[in-house]
This record gives C-alpha cells, structure tokens and sequence, in this order.
C-alpha cells in the first residue's frame, strides 16, 4: 500500500479503533483487531438479546437471593451482585456502542445511496451527520418551512428539494474542513 493511501486512512478514522466517519472512504479499510472486535461485539450484543440470556441473568440473579439466608445478607454478599452487575454494565456499554457505531454508519451508507440514486434529491444531504449542530438546525427549518408549505398545498403534491431556496449555495464545511461532495 503507498505511503499516501496509509496516510488517507489514518487521517480519516479519528482516533484508535473509532468508527469512521460515512463521509470517508475509510469505512471500508479493516484492520485484523477492529475486525474481531466488531465480530465479537456483534456476536455478544446480539445473543444478550436473546431469552436464553434473559432467563440465565434472571436464574444468576435467583441464586444470589437464595444464596442470602446461607450469608446471612451480610454487606459482603451484597456486595457480590453490586459488583458483578456493575462490571457487566461497564462492559456492555462498550459492546453496545461498538454495534451502535456500526449500524449508525450502515444506515448513513445507506441513506446516502438513496440519495444518489434518486434524480431530485439533493446530494448535498449526503454527509450532512458531519455539520455541527447549528448547521443542522437551519437544514431542520427549512423542513419545517416545507412541511408548512404542504400543508397549505393541499393534496397537490409537489417535489422540493434543500437546493431549491432557504439554505445557502453552498453547504458549510465540516469541522474538519473537508469540503462536502459536489452536488
């Protein structure tokens, strides 16, 4: 691999392990431990949704309470289901935000192909989960305006798009700087 496609990957994920951004080409770069790492985390997330994962977290649960009267509820056996619960959580959220991360960046994928695909959508929505937030404002009221516009059009329905009026001629940039794709 040149030295510059190296360069372009690094520049485009933000920091060790993070999920890229849909607006780069890195999301398709892998690396072996970001590979087994989402596989794990996609395996664990999906099987603790599972009933059987329920009902051996219900009877773990169980047997600490039966175990109670043997420990005389001491601080000490509290303290057992404090902490094991406590640690699972700390970890799920981990593996539950690694499976966010992912589906988020599926579904951006995704949107932004519709998108492309369509002719009277604007392209330049594409990428748009990188604007800062008062950026996303003004998108967000140009579509309140539009959706007040239909409702005084009635059944008459009429396409529009974000090029059309409202927004700027140009999107701004992202706070990396990156200039959006050309629409």
């Amino acid at each position: 691999m040149p030295a510059t496609a190296t360069n372009d990957k690094a520049k485009d994920v933000d920091g060790l392990g993070a999920m890229p951004s849909t607006n780069t080409a890195a999301y398709a770069a892998r690396s072996r431990a970001l590979t087994a790492f989402d596989r794990f985390a996609s395996l664990v997330t999906r099987w603790c949704g599972t009933p059987t994962a329920f009902c051996i977290a219900l009877a773990v649960v169980a047997l600490w309470a039966c175990c109670g009267p043997f420990f005389g509820y001491s601080e000490n056996w509290q303290l057992v289901v404090n902490t094991g619960t406590t640690i699972v959580t700390f970890l799920m959220v981990f593996l539950i935000q690694q499976s966010q991360n992912k589906d988020s960046v599926a579904l951006h994928l995704k949107l932004n192909e519709l998108l492309a695909a369509h002719r009277t959508a604007s392209n330049r929505m594409i990428g748009i989960e990188t604007l800062d937030e008062q950026d996303l404002r003004e998108v967000a009221a140009f579509y309140v305006r539009l959706a007040e516009r239909a409702k005084t059009a009635g059944p008459v329905k009429e396409v529009h798009s974000i090029d059309e009026d409202g927004m700027p001629a140009e999107a701004p940039l992202p706070p990396d700087g990156r200039q959006q794709p050309p629409h």
